[in-house]
């Protein structure tokens, strides 16, 4: 079985990484935090996936600005400037040596608690920011292929419940869909909002084309994503009709493509929906957005300083 759009290649340089934990760089097989972390007891903090290209971190300004957005939501001190962090970011990167092919997890907690209790008042120490960077590509074959989705029955929440615009550690809503995807021999899961409306997949964003316009969800239940963003901007640029709307499961078993989107492998087509096959392969529009998408990365890279 895939692991959707985040299989990869196992490389065996990650086995001797140097992982930064609170600015102090640890050999991969001694890097631990407390039992009593935020993060561990109770998913209680905020992370980022990031792309390394040509030895810059792509997009950067954006995931910075949903991860403080992100800890400020949720009254975290992160406890590093932006130009703190970035500066932190680099020296792992330099450390392990790596310019090419890399992602990085960069994951803050509210940092360590006292007593297994929720209450953010019981937290002792400053927040916990950690940072993995690995030598990890998305597969070819799985951005040229796609994947296969299946409709779960678990839905994206009410914000009201847990606002799903939050990039939280607290994941397991995800993981549940992810885990009936699986059983079912899909990819990944297709996620519904409470209305019954296509919503997002489980770890990526979800469009599909149809008569030659784009669609993606509202946005009112799932993260603000980066590369969905990206793709939507490029879509306008490039005069494709695009739209952030409601649409069914009716609305996809029709279309005439389907992809998904994130920071990881870029725009995956997606070749089958509850066993309806959308496409064989690889579909027209899909090919020409990962192209302008790719041209998007470069560019950005290529404008980039580093500290």
């Amino acid at each position: 079985m895939a692991q959707g759009t985040h299989d990869f290649t196992e490389d065996p340089r990650n086995a001797e990484i140097r992982i930064n934990i609170n600015g102090e760089l640890v050999d991969r097989a001694a890097a631990t935090v407390s039992v009593f972390d935020s993060g561990f007891m109770l998913g209680d903090g905020v992370w980022e996936g990031l792309r390394v290209h040509k030895g810059r971190i792509a997009f950067l300004e954006a995931h910075l600005d949903r991860l403080f957005e992100g800890a400020k939501a949720i009254d975290m001190d992160i406890g590093l400037s932006r130009e703190a962090l970035t500066a932190r970011l680099y020296e792992t990167l330099d450390a392990n040596g790596m310019e090419e092919g890399v992602h990085i997890r960069l994951m803050v907690t509210r940092g360590i608690r006292s007593t297994p209790y929720q209450d953010p008042r019981v937290v002792v120490s400053p927040a916990t920011v950690v940072i993995i960077a690995e030598h990890k590509q998305p597969l070819p074959e799985t951005v040229e292929k796609g994947i296969q989705l299946f409709t779960v029955h678990v839905r994206r929440g009410d914000p009201t419940v847990q606002d799903p615009k939050l990039n939280s550690h607290s994941k397991l809503n995800c993981i549940t869909a992810c885990i009936q995807a699986t059983k079912a021999g899909a990819d990944e899961a297709l996620m519904l909002d409470p209305h019954g409306f296509v919503a997002t997949c489980n770890s990526t964003h979800f469009f599909i084309v149809r008569k030659g316009e784009v669609w993606t969800s509202s946005g009112d239940y799932c993260l603000g994503g980066i590369t969905r963003a990206t793709v939507i901007d490029l879509c306008r640029a490039a005069g494709t009709p695009v739209f952030e709307k409601n649409f069914s499961l009716t609305n996809v078993y029709g279309a005439d493509e389907a992809f998904v989107t994130g920071t990881f492998a870029g725009l995956v087509p997606v070749t089958e929906v509850d066993g309806r096959i959308l496409t064989e392969a690889r579909g027209p529009m899909v090919e020409r957005l990962q192209r302008l998408y790719k041209a998007r990365f470069e560019e950005d890279v290529a404008g980039r300083t580093r500290p």
